[in-house]
């Protein structure tokens, strides 16, 4: 979808960045936009091999005047969910209810809040 490929470059950058020592590929979903859009955030280590436990799901949406966001590891639904809007809150990937971050959550924080920032 060329419409949206500065926008995957930017988030591809923004996980190589915030989720290191990873490098990044980012697949739109086939019907995203710019104002509602879905893509996979591909994992590899620096020697091209897929590490595809590290693949996360983003959807980006506008809420009113405020950008929205959600992070999630990919085909991990029993993982916790990060939403990121004018704050993080966690949730629990099977029922939705507010969770405490995982151990290993703290690069998606930094992801979201760069994702942020930039597209804000």
């Amino acid at each position: 979808m060329a419409s949206c490929a500065p926008l995957e470059i930017l988030i591809a950058a923004a996980a190589d960045l915030c989720c290191k020592p990873w490098l990044h590929a980012v697949v739109s979903a086939e019907d995203a936009t710019p104002e509602d859009y879905c893509c996979r955030i591909e994992c590899r280590d620096a020697d091209g091999i897929r590490l595809e436990r590290n693949d996360l799901e983003l959807e980006l949406y506008q809420s009113g005047s405020d950008l929205n966001l959600t992070l999630s590891w990919a085909d991990q639904p029993t993982r916790p969910i990060l939403w990121h809007g004018q704050h993080p809150v966690w949730m629990n990937g099977e029922t939705g209810e507010r969770c405490t971050a995982p151990n290993d959550g703290g690069s998606l924080e930094a992801l979201a809040r760069r994702l942020r920032a930039l597209l804000a």
